[in-house]
């Protein structure tokens, strides 16, 4: 019985913390319509900000609290809102999680910068572990008291804040209708920002509370996921209901504690069951739960993508792999690998192309089913050992095909969900597979055959070889990896413009309109989750082959999360968009961080500021995703359209690529090094559209008559010129202007 009274109050005093920390993602997703997926890094950083004061810095405990919790996390709170979140009206789905994505890595990456993973921190308990008292035979530390008094003190009060004051219900009419509460004189984002404001406070208070309990030193990946495991309580009150929310804590904590306390200790696979239980807790809830109804009504949002025709795209195939070969003439070997590296990372983003940006389905764990096929290839498609060890093309094949398979089955509970449900879902599938698949190492028997999914923590993947195909030279295996993607770019070009992509799109933007018309949905989805996976699946086993050997932290839900917030960056639904998501993933932050530590080395008098510069570079990265909401259309779609103006200045475009001719010519001969090549080439990318603008004139420059009002806002300017093309009376941009000041007056 004291055994179990143990486990009770350990469960109890967990779910506590869940609660505290669900309780802020329940208000400010009530009130603001955004599901903060940055909830664990706000946590993470307060903790962090929480330790300096007071171990670090010698500062009381109540000090420190009173700075962290009644100045950072309320400042965070607000700031996240005005700065970014305030931004995200009339964005889609994917977009508004993609910035807080972002704010997430971003945080993720600045604790690490500030505070050196390697360096151990211990964060103590409230009046120390040694302040105890008894109850029922059970040793209980003060501690745990308090998370349970807190957990209890905010459910009550957020629960009579929402059902029994004014401010409550205009909390709740903030997102359910704020043109109508702005009628009533309120002002729904200031509603909006107040709650933000208590919900990153209540992060921080989580995650000062949580740590302790924990155990351990802080890490800023492992105590942001574990905030995020918070999110199965969130979900289980529907992200509506604070006393739901608090007792799905409550089982979570609990559920967790008796895992460790009461399955066999000779099952060698339940401590990683204990960390993936909150995350199989999520999903079973998002599928037990009933959903909304499809929606009647169209989406509109502000993303606007062009679908290339298919010469086009094989066109732009063509010019890519060309590049390419072009580029590998100027590298060396290392150099070459890691690029090849970048490719096969943008394959990968190629199966978030057709899934989210032609059919509008999410997927935060694209890394996950390249983890899948990777596991098959490794054990059913190499052939040989040692130096002589291939990859085969069966073996490929078997493993594409399984992660389609894979795709499918998780797609097939998942059939119901949409939006952020089904987000929550895939990342609840991302975190599984790598808590529970990813870390077995050790040895099973089943059937008589002894196996291990992931021996040693590593998977050794050689390179293929088909034939006279020996992809083991770096150069050849960067140009295949590069024809890969040209000819799946095509394909998917091929796809958007046929029926078939027709029917995603319909679906995309209207699922009870596709289902009025007769399309089935459940096919639909379906099949597009495998045709994803399936992508997501041969881009994992290239990057594994590329890379030589990966381990389970080559695949984890962090790596996921950025390579779907980059290719969003570059443009979700455009087939370069992946190409920018995939090469900024898989290389980008290596090489930032790689150039500006090897220019400290190479100056050590300036060493700490070059790598300031290198972890600012990284962090400036998130700061790009944060800015989605501006641009939800993607840094691809700016950059097209500036180049779209120039059709009419064709000398500007043969003198760029006249200037590039040069600029190649002298890296080759090696009068310029390859920095500087790479620094011009980008400077004539980004000015060509500006020097066309300027050179043209202004007719030339002129929007369509027929894109007016869709291209470009409608301006004083573009009234006249309509009118003039319509031959009616033109009116003077004052006339109108008087006219509406009487009108006022």
């Amino acid at each position: 019985m004291t055994t179990f009274l143990t486990f009770t109050i350990l469960g109890l005093v967990l779910g506590a913390v869940y609660a505290v920390a669900a309780s802020g993602l329940v208000l400010t997703y009530n009130t603001s319509g955004i599901f903060n997926f940055a909830h664990g890094a706000q946590a993470m950083l307060g903790t962090f900000l929480y330790w300096q004061l007071t171990s670090a810095w010698g500062l009381p405990v109540w000090l420190s609290l009173i700075v962290v919790l009644g100045v950072v996390g309320p400042a965070m709170g607000a700031l996240l809102y005005l700065l970014i979140m305030k931004g995200l009206r009339g964005t889609a789905d994917v977009t508004k999680i993609v910035v807080t994505v972002a704010v997430l890595l971003g945080m993720v990456y600045l604790s690490q910068w500030i505070w050196h993973p390697e360096e151990a921190r211990i964060v103590e308990m409230f009046f120390g572990s040694g302040a105890k008292v008894e109850f029922a035979g059970v040793v209980v530390r003060v501690h745990e008291i308090l998370c349970l008094v807190a957990a209890v003190a905010i459910a009550l009060g957020l629960r009579l804040l929402f059902t029994r004051t004014r401010v409550g219900v205009v909390m709740r009419g903030a997102v359910d209708d704020p043109d109508l509460l702005r009628l009533n004189g309120y002002d729904p984002d200031r509603i909006a920002m107040i709650s933000w404001v208590m919900g990153s406070t209540l992060a921080v208070l989580a995650g000062i509370l949580v740590t302790p309990i924990g155990g351990g030193a802080l890490e800023a990946n492992q105590l942001t996921l574990l905030v995020i495991d918070a999110f199965a309580a969130a979900v289980f009150g529907r992200l509506r209901s604070i006393p739901r929310t608090f007792a799905g804590a409550m089982v979570l904590g609990m559920a967790a504690t008796y895992v460790v306390g009461y399955l066999p200790t000779d099952w060698t696979w339940a401590g990683n069951l204990r960390v993936s239980l909150p995350m199989i807790i999520l999903f079973v809830v998002l599928i037990v739960l009933p959903q909304d109804r499809l929606r009647v009504a169209a989406v509109r949002t502000r993303e606007r993508y062009r679908a290339p025709t298919v010469r086009a795209a094989a066109g732009w195939g063509t010019a890519l792999v060309a590049g390419v070969f072009l580029l590998a003439l100027l590298m060396d070997e290392s150099s070459i690998t890691t690029f090849a590296l970048g490719m096969t990372f943008a394959i990968i983003a190629l199966s978030l192309t057709v899934l989210t940006g032609y059919a509008g389905e999410i997927n935060l764990a694209p890394l996950s089913f390249g983890a899948v096929a990777t596991i098959i290839a490794f054990h059913f498609g190499v052939t040989g050992s040692g130096l002589a060890a291939r990859l085969t093309l069966w073996g490929i094949l078997l493993a594409v095909l399984v992660a389609a398979v894979v795709g499918g089955l998780v797609a097939l509970p998942a059939l119901r969900l949409r939006g952020l449900y089904l987000a929550l879902a895939t990342m609840a599938f991302g975190v599984f597979l790598s808590n529970m698949v990813l870390r077995d190492t050790t040895r099973h028997t089943l059937f008589g055959v002894d196996f291990s999914i992931f021996p040693d923590g590593t998977l050794v993947v050689p390179p293929l070889r088909v034939g006279p195909l020996d992809l083991r030279d770096p150069r050849t295996f960067l140009l295949t990896a590069t024809a890969l993607f040209a000819l799946i770019a095509v394909g998917l070009a091929a796809l958007r413009n046929s029926g078939y992509g027709r029917r995603l799109a319909a679906m995309k933007d209207s699922p009870a309109a596709a289902a009025m018309l007769g399309q089935n949905l459940v096919k639909l989805k379906s099949s597009v989750f495998m045709l994803s996976a399936a992508i997501a699946g041969l881009g994992g086993v290239l990057m594994a082959s590329a890379a030589g050997s990966v381990s389970g932290d080559s695949f984890t839900i962090m790596g996921s999360l950025a390579l779907v917030m980059l290719t969003v960056v570059g443009g979700i639904g455009y087939l370069s968009g992946a190409l920018f998501g995939g090469l900024m993933s898989g290389i980008g932050f290596t090489i930032m961080v790689g150039t500006f530590n090897d220019l400290a080395l190479a100056h050590p008098s300036m060493g700490s500021l070059y790598s300031s510069i290198g972890q600012i570079l990284v962090v400036a990265t998130a700061l790009v995703g944060m800015g989605v909401g501006k641009n939800p259309s993607g840094t691809v779609h700016d950059i097209v359209e500036g180049y779209r103006a120039l059709r009419n200045a064709r000398p500007v475009l043969i003198g760029g690529a006249a200037v590039e001719a040069v600029l190649y010519v002298l890296a080759l001969t090696g009068v310029i090094g390859n920095w500087w090549f790479a620094i011009l080439t980008a400077c004539v990318v980004m000015g060509l559209p500006v020097i066309g603008r300027r050179l043209t004139s202004p007719a030339a420059r002129a929007t369509p008559l027929e894109l007016a009002g869709v291209d470009e806002p409608y301006t004083d300017e573009l009234r006249e010129r309509l009118d003039r093309e319509l031959g009616l009376p033109v009116r003077e941009r004052t006339a109108r202007k008087e006219a509406s000041v009487h009108a006022a007056a």
